[in-house]
């Protein structure tokens, strides 16, 4: 290898001659350089020819457990979708693991972020279990979110019943980053779609990834997320969209990227998976499985679904290689859907970016009358502080129109977090979840952020459900709760900021971003005057 043969002969000079500041810098520089030759060596490959598949028929599903089951549940409901929050953080993870466990013909799942930790150990393992009963698995992950499961995966991919696709992926495995130097265009956007789909029956649709901090399963970052389980017309509708991203020009084969593992090579996982268990069995995440009164009802028949009107939408997958017309992007589907607002509008997104443009179009919103209230994370609990950046430079015009601003808190007592927040969120001490109702009567909940990366970067799934009863639970969690577990950003007199906690009866008054240092608040300030919005 070049970059091999060059550290060798550096290493014999080095005997004969003192290095000095200017030789190593100029070293580096001739290193980066070849290393960008041989990345230009490694270009992404044609895609071959894949394996054409599709999702159940209307009767394949039907013939299924599951669909024997949910018909005479669906069917007084024609034309509309049942759905069911999954708020809890454990029973999000044994909602997966129960269908995973039930799938009898196909399952089908979409990711943006797939630990090689616990809950990703223990749900491929389910995977694996469920193609030795013969169940067509298709796995579809976006390249960017699987760091350490090259091995994993390419070992379920020799599995005769499973077939792992990556999405936008990187040809040079050692150091997948430096894919950026070289293609940066195409790798800078990922698909950010989540879907959890069995027998084209049930499916999962929100903002959750695969991995210990979005199951409750962690003691370090925990992100409070929110997901849909839907059954009836709105499954085949997912089913569809993955079909659309499954044979998409971005979705390479895993055998075409990964190298080569025998399929003998999944007794590891499996072994893996049985320390996990070991290991962890009074943990929440597991001990939901047996214990989650979600499993209990759902196995019973005995779910309360929200019976509504629920339309998928997607962003084109041709988005991923920058080929999308803007009439195809999820944005556009929103506007059109959710129309205007006449009375209110409740957003919740972890990273909220609103650019110039979005900050003049809510001030629009309140100056018409209409109350908008706004939840995101306060600097002290973002995992993204660049996103901050982008953020933060926008609050006081959005307040100065009347909006109402809420940033989540770190929070110090999960359990307490988990029963308080309601459908915001689960447990933990960053928000994940994304979504906002309107007039009390429509809801948005899917992957897709209010920034610029979301609308016009990443690729988005969503679901927009007509109904009062979804939309009245998170309004009065912002009533009840958000006040409760978030500062309120607001201006003084002299047009600056402070930051009210609330504590009971008790008020707390901050004039910097709360629970932050100076050099993170000296960062961010930086950050936002660059212009990277964009990116964001």
């Amino acid at each position: 290898m070049l970059i091999a043969a060059m550290q060798a002969s550096a290493e014999r000079q080095t005997q004969s001659i003192v290095m000095t500041p200017v030789h190593t810098v100029l070293l580096r520089y001739l290193a980066i350089l070849l290393l960008g030759v041989q990345l230009g060596a490694c270009a992404l490959p044609q895609v071959k020819e894949r394996t054409l598949s599709s999702a159940l028929t209307a009767e394949e599903s039907s013939a299924t457990t599951l669909g024997r089951v949910l018909e005479p549940i669906k069917r007084p409901h024609s034309g509309k979708s049942g759905i069911m929050p999954l708020v809890d953080a454990h029973s999000a993870f044994a909602a997966r693991m129960l269908m995973a466990n039930s799938a009898e013909k196909t399952l089908d799942i979409q990711n943006y972020i797939w630990r090689n930790d616990n809950t990703g150990t223990l749900l491929l393992e389910a995977l694996h279990k469920a193609a030795d009963r013969g169940v067509r698995v298709r796995l579809l992950l976006d390249d960017n979110g699987i760091p350490g499961l090259d091995a994993r995966l390419a070992a379920l991919d020799s599995h005769p019943m499973i077939e792992v696709r990556l999405f936008n992926p990187f040809p040079f495995r050692p150091a997948k980053f430096l894919g950026y130097l070289t293609d940066f265009s195409r790798v800078n956007r990922r698909m950010h779609n989540k879907s959890f789909t069995v027998d084209n029956q049930v499916t999962i649709v929100g903002g959750r990834n695969i991995g210990d901090e979005y199951f409750g399963a962690t003691d370090g970052v925990l992100f409070a997320d929110l997901d849909l389980m839907a059954i009836g017309d709105v499954v085949r509708e997912t089913s569809s969209d993955f079909d659309r991203y499954w044979a998409s020009d971005s979705a390479y084969p895993a055998s075409q990227i990964l190298p080569q593992r025998p399929v003998e090579e999944l007794r590891f996982l499996t072994e893996a998976a049985n320390d996990v268990e070991q290991a962890v069995t009074n943990e929440g995440y597991v001990k939901a499985l047996g214990d989650s009164q979600f499993i209990r009802d759902f196995l019973d028949g005995r779910h309360d679904f929200d019976w509504a009107k629920v339309e998928m939408i997607s962003d084109d997958p041709k988005k991923g290689l920058g080929l999308a017309e803007n009439k195809d992007f999820l944005m556009f589907d929103l506007q059109r859907i959710l129309r205007q607002p006449r009375a209110s509008v409740d957003l919740v997104s972890p990273y909220f970016v609103p650019t110039k443009t979005g900050a003049a179009g809510f001030s629009r919103l309140s100056a018409q009358g209409v109350k908008v209230r706004i939840l995101t994370n306060a600097l002290e609990s973002t995992d993204v502080a660049a996103v901050h950046a982008g953020y933060a430079k926008h609050r006081k015009a959005l307040l100065k129109a009347g909006i109402e601003l809420y940033e989540m808190r770190r929070q110090g007592n999960a359990s307490q977090w988990e029963q308080r927040l309601g459908p915001l969120g689960s447990s933990g001490s960053s928000l994940h979840a994304k979504t906002f109702t309107v007039d009390s009567s429509r809801v948005f909940v899917g992957s897709f952020n209010f920034d610029p990366r979301s609308a016009r970067l990443n690729t988005e799934l969503g679901f927009i459900v007509e109904s009062p009863a979804l939309a009245e639970k998170i309004q009065k969690a912002f009533e009840s709760n958000v006040p409760e577990l978030a500062y309120e950003v607001r201006l003084n007199d002299e047009g600056e900021l402070y930051w009210i906690e609330r504590k009971g009866e008790e008020e707390l008054i901050y004039y910097t971003d709360p629970g932050t240092s100076f050099l993170k608040r000296l960062g961010v300030s930086i950050l936002s005057v660059f212009p990277i919005d964009w990116l964001l």
